[in-house]
């Protein structure tokens, strides 16, 4: 199956928690989304970016996890079992540490960060877009690693986002949830 394309029939955790191991899936409303290898370049940027955050994060309440960790989203109260929307962020920070468990993360994380791919970039830009928003997550990052630009969407008060904000990685970026945190985009020079 190509790995945008999405399973027919619709799917729960329950039914997510049972495939194997050595395949990668998101659940969004039910659809399986297959999840592609990443690319050298995109695992430089998470280790680099995972490093920067995870120093920053040391000593405060917050914890930040590099995929696979999934991320369940229920709609309302639902057991496990039955969400049907699971993510695996490329990063994600969580700071209600309540919401983590042995699973992973129920409910939305603070900030996520996703590299782009080019087979799940609509994907990324618009339907997790739209989750993210719908879920509350306060910060979402998505990065562009040949073209090396960072948009950045921001949760207004109304549980809406911000018009995007599009930087370079000619100087570092201020993450607004943490605001002494500048992630320093340097190591992409020879990447």
């Amino acid at each position: 199956m190509n790995t945008a394309e999405k399973r027919p029939q619709t799917f729960t955790y329950a039914d997510y928690a049972q495939w194997p191991d050595d395949q990668r899936w998101e659940l969004i409303n039910g659809q399986a989304y297959a999840m592609t290898g990443p690319s050298r370049l995109h695992q430089e940027i998470v280790f680099e970016l995972a490093g920067q955050i995870r120093n920053y994060l040391q000593g405060k309440s917050c914890k930040g996890y590099t995929a696979p960790f999934d991320v369940r989203l229920p709609r309302q109260n639902e057991t496990d079992a039955k969400v049907d929307t699971v993510v695996q962020p490329d990063l994600s920070v969580i700071c209600d540490l309540a919401k983590l468990d042995k699973l992973g993360c129920r409910g939305a994380p603070d900030w996520i960060i996703e590299v782009l791919s080019p087979s799940t970039a609509l994907k990324d830009m618009n339907i997790k877009r739209n989750l993210y928003q719908l879920h509350g997550v306060q910060e979402y990052w998505l990065i562009h690693p040949e073209d090396r630009w960072v948009m950045i969407y921001r949760l207004k008060a109304e549980n809406h986002y911000d018009q995007s904000e599009v930087f370079g990685m000619d100087e570092p970026t201020k993450v607004q949830l943490f605001p002494e945190l500048m992630i320093d985009w340097s190591f992409m020079v020879n990447a």
